[in-house]
């Protein structure tokens, strides 16, 4: 199945965290087996690292913040050309399959 968000795209978080609702990120991982994205910034998680030694390098130990994955249908694509968060459809012609904007009708890639 092709996907609709892809790595690189804007989002914006529509449900989920109210910390979270509302902002915009750039996608940096798409895991389409499981239906997540992981967004900048976005549904930030903490993970206390114990000191590790490996082949002679020493990992720090401490509190390591990460962003965590979050379910595909809680984000929307920001169109780039009216920067609202939109509905992706697609549209097939002669140079392939495109990505378009269902608000302004624009492509999106």
């Amino acid at each position: 199945m092709k996907q609709k968000i892809r790595k690189g795209d804007t989002v914006e978080v529509i449900t989920g965290k109210e910390i979270d609702k509302g902002k915009r990120g750039e996608v940096i991982k798409v895991l389409p087996s499981k239906e997540r994205v992981v967004v900048q910034k976005i549904n930030m998680r903490k993970k206390h690292q114990r000191a590790v030694q490996t082949q002679g390098r020493q990992l720090n130990p401490g509190i390591v913040e990460f962003e965590g994955p979050m379910h595909i249908s809680n984000v929307m694509l920001v169109c780039p050309k009216c920067s609202k968060p939109a509905r992706v459809g697609f549209l097939r012609d002669e140079k392939g399959l495109h990505r378009v904007c269902k608000n302004c009708g624009k492509q999106i890639d």
